[in-house]
């Protein structure tokens, strides 16, 4: 071969190679641009409220397969282990139960994952419910465990380490986040603990010189103020009419423990009949505070209870317009209930 062959032949080679040089970094641009675009672009997120739940013991090609499954992406899975690999959490992402919202991408996915950063759902525990009403809301819960079911009150108290109380009143009206996995008793045992640590709290800020005898016992009243009235400006004032006849013993005279006797006969009106009707829970036939709570007393209602308004009011009686009329006599408490009542205002 001449020498000129030979140098068109390097020449050739040098080419090639040079052509096999750039194509290698083109590619490899190509696919760094592809797999950064693919780390912030965010997964189809096809309804609100989407959520991909991870069992204990799923491995990383699992956790992947599983999100193609759910259409939350078409990526490659060597992209999702690569980028594992890339943040370092490739062996430490956690089972648990994570929100998919609009908007988020593989990397926040995989950052929530190395984190237990699992999705929380809320249930609420209403001012002035009953026990009973607390259970329907916790049985209609998503996703959580239903421990309660077929349980009566006492092994339901019992194994939220509460033995021996009634339920009533007994849990305070909140907001409770929980995750799936959680139970029902887990939120009753938050609920039972917040009520405790706020009614010593508050007892402990007490008016002095109070008929009251025990934080039970305000816990008692303070459940009769709540289902007496919604109004702020009025919870002190009826649990000084509440706390004046106590002093008095005068009978508390009360609608509400009266219905809640009645339990299951209550068909949404009350009768003369009813009020002449003994239970344990009616303040017409019995002195001083009924034995329980009537229903789950929010904060502002024990702090009306053991910071009842001062005066000399004994009665009350609804307007019909969400307020009520207050009266020191009985004279004064009979025109009240002859105008608002009867409708024989004079």
């Amino acid at each position: 071969m001449s020498r000129s062959g030979t140098s068109r032949g390097r020449v050739a080679w040098r080419l090639l190679l040079l052509i096999l040089v750039l194509a290698f970094v083109g590619a490899a641009g190509w696919f760094w641009h592809d797999f950064t675009r693919f780390a912030v672009a965010p997964l189809r997120v096809s309804v609100t409220g989407e959520s991909v739940d991870i069992e204990r013991g799923t491995s990383f090609k699992d956790i992947v397969h599983q999100l193609r499954s759910q259409g939350l992406t078409t990526s490659t899975p060597f992209y999702w282990r690569l980028l594992a690999e890339k943040m370092h959490v490739a062996g430490r992402l956690h089972a648990g139960e994570y929100a998919i919202t609009p908007g988020i991408t593989p990397q926040e996915l995989l950052t929530h994952m190395a984190q237990g950063k699992v999705m929380h759902r809320d249930v609420t525990i209403v001012d002035g419910w009953t026990f009973r009403d607390v259970l329907q809301a916790l049985n209609k819960a998503d996703k959580l465990k239903h421990e309660t079911a077929g349980l009566d009150d006492a092994t339901i108290m019992q194994k939220i380490g509460a033995p021996g109380e009634k339920p009533e009143g007994r849990f305070l009206p909140e907001t409770y986040a929980y995750v799936k996995g959680d139970s029902d008793l887990d939120v009753l045992r938050r609920a039972h603990e917040a009520m405790d640590k706020t009614l010593a709290t508050l007892w402990a800020q007490r008016d002095p010189k109070l008929p009251l005898n025990s934080p039970y016992e305000a816990l008692i009243l303070a459940s009769i103020v709540e289902k007496e009235t919604g109004r702020a400006d009025e919870r002190p004032r009826i649990a000084g009419v509440f706390i004046r006849r106590l002093e008095k013993n005068m009978l508390l005279q009360t609608d509400p423990t009266v219905i809640y006797g009645m339990g299951a006969s209550y068909a949404g009106n009350i009768h003369k009949s009813d009020l002449t009707t003994d239970t344990p829970y009616n303040t017409y036939t019995r002195p001083g505070l009924p034995p329980t709570p009537i229903a789950m007393p929010g904060k502002p209602a024990i702090e009306a209870a053991l910071h009842p308004a001062q005066g000399e009011e004994l009665y009350f009686v609804a307007r019909g317009d969400g307020t009520h009329a207050f009266a020191s006599t009985l004279d004064e408490q009979n025109r009240n209930v002859a105008c608002y009542q009867l409708k024989r205002c004079r």
